[in-house]
């Protein structure tokens, strides 16, 4: 028996979504914690539990025409970790229409505080529920400009393969879906398992910038505005020294609040969410390629390499070199 109770992922269906993405996706997530466990001998153990949603959970028509059966109706979905929505096949003026009574759901799931995800099209979903007002996303670029015209509250930000704002996740289009999927996977199951999944699928996990996703496997949904101002600094200025009385006094509270108010919201403290920051960026480092040790610590905010060292290894049960020999892309 596994030793966890796996996530539980709910993917959105709807007549005249795109039928890849929507398989994709059911496969991405319903095989992490299988296939490599298989192509080892080693127990496999999902670590997700993926369902198809749709409207009366009656068949849903892809673009292409493929017919596809709905595990479940979105109506009985009370909670679930990690809601996706895929992208939009058809005109994406009609399927809206079509499908305005799925709006309210993606709302109250919301409410829930699960993630919630789009890929390309999808994202218009989003906007018409108002989850993306006053928030960044992204798009499909050839979509950009319908995005901008129809949805004028939303800061839109068609470069960006992978956008995040608080709960709410995008991706742009075509195969950026899978840099949002390790990214999610990441999130729940780790650096290690995203890794299994890139392996086992022959996916290129380091495409884009990945500097600013760090905060996406960090940060868990809460409602403290505070901590979360304090946790976006951190992460903007993770090179620099920071001081948890300085970041206190930029808040307007004392030391000693602050670390109340983040282990109640993000389970550490102001200095081990600091640690933390700069440990997921180095490992992003190693993965790229070929750093020394040095200037590794540089880039990451220490001077002293041995304490830079043993704090690595308390993350990760590795050096930077065994962990580099272990995950870097020339090892893929």
């Amino acid at each position: 028996m596994p030793y966890f109770k796996p996530f539980k992922v709910i993917i959105l269906g709807f007549d005249g979504v795109l039928g890849s993405v929507l398989a994709g996706a059911l496969d991405l997530f319903s095989f992490t914690g299988v296939s490599w466990q298989r192509f080892l001998d080693e127990d496999v153990e999902p670590r997700f539990k993926v369902q198809i949603a749709s409207l009366g959970g009656g068949a849903i028509r892809c673009s292409n025409r493929l017919m596809v059966h709905a595990h479940c109706d979105i109506r009985d979905v009370m909670e679930c970790d990690l809601l996706l929505v895929p992208t939009i096949g058809d005109s994406i003026d009609k399927v809206l229409r079509q499908n305005s009574e799925l709006l309210p759901h993606l709302k109250r799931l919301a409410d829930t505080n699960a993630d919630i995800a789009s890929n390309c099209s999808g994202a218009f979903f989003l906007a018409e529920a108002g989850l993306l007002d006053n928030k960044i996303a992204t798009t499909h670029w050839g979509y950009a400009n319908k995005f901008k015209a129809d949805f004028p509250l939303v800061d839109l930000q068609e470069n960006q393969f992978v956008t995040q704002s608080d709960n709410i996740f995008c991706a742009a289009g075509g195969s950026a879906f899978y840099d949002l999927g390790l990214l999610l996977i990441e999130r729940y199951c780790g650096r290690e398992i995203s890794t299994q999944v890139a392996k086992t699928q022959i996916i290129d996990s380091k495409r884009g910038n990945q500097n600013s996703y760090t905060n996406v496997t960090l940060h868990k949904p809460h409602s403290d505005q505070l901590v979360k101002q304090v946790q976006e600094f951190i992460e903007q200025n993770f090179q620099q020294p920071i001081q948890v009385s300085s970041l206190a006094a930029m808040v307007n509270i004392t030391p000693r609040t602050l670390n109340r108010r983040f282990q109640a919201s993000v389970a550490m403290r102001p200095v081990e969410y600091i640690q933390a920051v700069r440990i997921e960026q180095a490992k992003r480092l190693l993965e790229l390629g070929d750093v020394t040790i040095k200037s590794l610590a540089d880039q990451v905010g220490y001077d002293d390499i041995s304490s830079f060292t043993r704090l690595f290894k308390r993350a990760t049960e590795l050096t930077p070199k065994e962990y580099q020999d272990k995950f870097s892309r020339l090892a893929i």
